[in-house]
């Protein structure tokens, strides 16, 4: 048995004590008054409830000396149990608030290479969703204690706290991090995100949102990999129907339809990987797994769109490729060596 659960059931187990000492203290009053004062049990349930609770209410009927004496015997029991009770009741809302925070804290200790969402808004719900559905490993940092509430009921790993302070995001684990999303309510809490977290992780990568055009240069002053504009993007997107709607409904099929097996992913070429210094055509890329090579990344930038068969692939190499999703981890695995 784990420490939690035997706390946990230590504080039951006194719960359950009180409430039955709650329920003796009842129905010895009920039992009293009808053998003390003769009353019928509607009228003894009364008096021993409004004791019990101490309302104030007047006796049913007028108390003998022996009635009073044990009037004042189950105030003392009853006013006993209820605290009792109710102490009880704070240890376990106390303790489990404690312990939450403290599993909380083990699963961010425990991730490595995972993703950091600052900022719970209508960005970044839905961007959790996508990270979600890939099954990535991420987090979320927040503050605001509504979303919060809604981040426990979901199960996101969260850190409760600000964004651009170097303490919560070091709690977040940003030294290990892979990637870090600044989508705050503000630009300016973006531009200080992205900066503390660069700061502390140079190689960590950056993506933020700007909503006034002139933060953007800010934004990659400050370090950020990538500057998303919203309004922009959306525009741009929206004309894109307008103008292509079979292309963008491809993207979507691609990116977002979870029921069609076709996925598009990037892949980076380890030192290790056998297909290091082969063509897309010696590989078994195409052949075998029959996985496009959209495009690839060398490592100083340069892209080459829709490669050749003759294309040599390189270390540190990026290859964005679409095909099936099984096909597609068995080209991650070659990638990876």
């Amino acid at each position: 048995m784990s420490v939690k659960s035997g706390m946990y059931g230590k504080v039951f187990k006194q719960l359950k004590i009180g409430l039955s000492l709650l329920l003796f203290t009842i129905i010895t009053g009920i039992a009293g008054y009808m053998i003390i004062e003769g009353w019928d049990f509607i009228d003894s349930f009364y008096m021993t409830i409004i004791t019990i609770t101490t309302t104030g209410f007047k006796e049913v009927h007028t108390l003998n000396d022996a009635g009073k004496l044990f009037t004042l015997l189950i105030i003392f029991m009853g006013m006993g149990s209820i605290a009792y009770i109710t102490g009880r009741s704070f240890q376990i809302i106390f303790e489990s608030q404690i312990f939450r925070r403290r599993r909380m804290s083990k699963k961010v200790e425990e991730m490595n290479d995972h993703y950091i969402v600052c900022g719970y808004g209508r960005m970044g719900k839905y961007i959790c969703e996508e990270l979600n559905t890939a099954n990535a490993q991420f987090l979320v940092i927040e503050n605001n204690p509504a979303k919060i509430e809604r981040l426990i009921e979901l199960g996101y790993v969260f850190v409760n706290g600000d964004s651009t302070s170097d303490t919560v995001l070091l709690q977040a684990g940003v030294k290990r991090a892979k990637g870090l999303v600044a989508v705050l309510s503000n630009d300016a809490e973006n531009v200080f995100a992205t900066l503390s977290a660069k700061v502390l992780n140079p190689k960590i990568f950056v993506v933020s949102r700007a909503v006034e055009e002139e933060t953007e240069s800010k934004l990659t002053k400050a370090g950020a990999d990538r500057v998303v504009k919203p309004y922009e993007a959306g525009g741009t997107w929206m004309a894109s129907l307008l103008l292509r709607p079979a292309v963008i409904d491809f993207i979507d099929v691609v990116a977002r339809e979870n029921n069609v097996d076709l996925n598009i992913e990037e892949f980076l070429v380890n030192e290790k990987s056998p297909l290091v210094n082969k063509t897309l055509a010696e590989s078994p890329i195409r052949k075998d797994l029959n996985v496009i090579i959209v495009s690839i990344q060398k490592p100083d930038g340069k892209f080459i769109y829709n490669p050749g068969s003759s294309t040599k692939i390189g270390t540190g190499d990026k290859l964005v490729a679409l095909g099936e999703e099984i096909n597609l981890k068995n080209l991650k695995n070659m990638c990876t060596g």
